[in-house]
């Protein structure tokens, strides 16, 4: 399997995952032309793009749906709730036809089972991804809220991970957020820290290949500080990679 981060932040998430002839877009959070030139710089045709999936309703997710259906024809895979509540926050503009999934539920294409994992995310119907193509298992876990049961079990299952590391601890709160928002970053809705995310790696460190961080807090976090607290936890020489905030990563393999 090969896995790119297109980009990741609350400006814009959108992730690339692709077996063979299967090749999946996670997330319409940046503008088309933005996923297609990154796609194209690594290799990758965004029309031989087999389902795009979104994880859930906040617009850095879910904005660009519509115009990933209609300029590139993606099919559009979502639960009811994320739809309706997108529509109502993003102008997504015409779709014509929409893809059902109920959180929990697993989708097939061709050769790659995708499994839906209900997250306690702030958003409508949050669902973390792990896709399966019968021989590799990768999780796209971002937005997840906190640690909640059963996610330490899910990374154990895994041979390579994008994972959500949001923010620094201390950095969060020194920092400039009001009470309220920093309460609802480090709330059971809100994001995972890179203690949380780390002690999350480490559960799985024993398969996994390789973590790729992603959505890093401009305001309360910085890669070399995630970078640090995963290596304390899973050791110097795991590979961590990061997925950029305005950018691209390259070509992730998982072997």
């Amino acid at each position: 399997m090969e896995v790119i981060s297109l980009q990741s932040g609350s400006s814009g998430n959108c992730f690339c995952v692709r077996s063979g002839p299967v090749q999946l877009l996670i997330d319409a959070g940046i503008s088309g032309n933005s996923a297609e030139n990154r796609l194209a710089e690594r290799g990758f045709e965004i029309r031989k793009t087999t389902a795009l999936l979104i994880t859930h309703d906040h617009r850095d997710h879910a904005q660009n749906m519509g115009v990933y259906h209609r300029k590139y024809r993606l099919p559009i895979f979502v639960t009811g709730k994320t739809f309706e509540a997108a529509r109502r926050s993003c102008n997504l503009g015409r779709i014509e036809k929409v893809n059902w999934f109920v959180a929990g539920e697993t989708l097939q294409f061709r050769h790659v089972q995708v499994h839906s994992i209900p997250t306690p995310h702030d958003g409508a119907d949050g669902v973390a991804f792990v896709i399966d193509d019968g021989n590799r298992r990768v999780g796209v876990l971002s937005d997840l809220g906190h640690a909640f049961a059963g996610l330490r079990e899910v990374l154990r299952s895994l041979d390579a991970v994008v994972i959500e590391s949001n923010y620094d601890e201390e950095m969060l709160e020194s920092g400039p957020y009001p009470p309220g928002l920093k309460a609802r970053i480090r709330g059971p809705g809100g994001h995972l820290s890179n203690h949380d995310a780390a002690q999350l790696v480490r559960e799985g460190a024993e398969r996994l290949q390789w973590a790729c961080l992603c959505h890093l807090s401009a305001e309360n976090n910085s890669p070399e500080l995630a970078r640090e607290t995963h290596a304390a936890f899973v050791g110097p020489h795991f590979p961590v990679h990061i997925a950029p905030r305005y950018d691209a990563t390259d070509v992730l393999k998982v072997r």
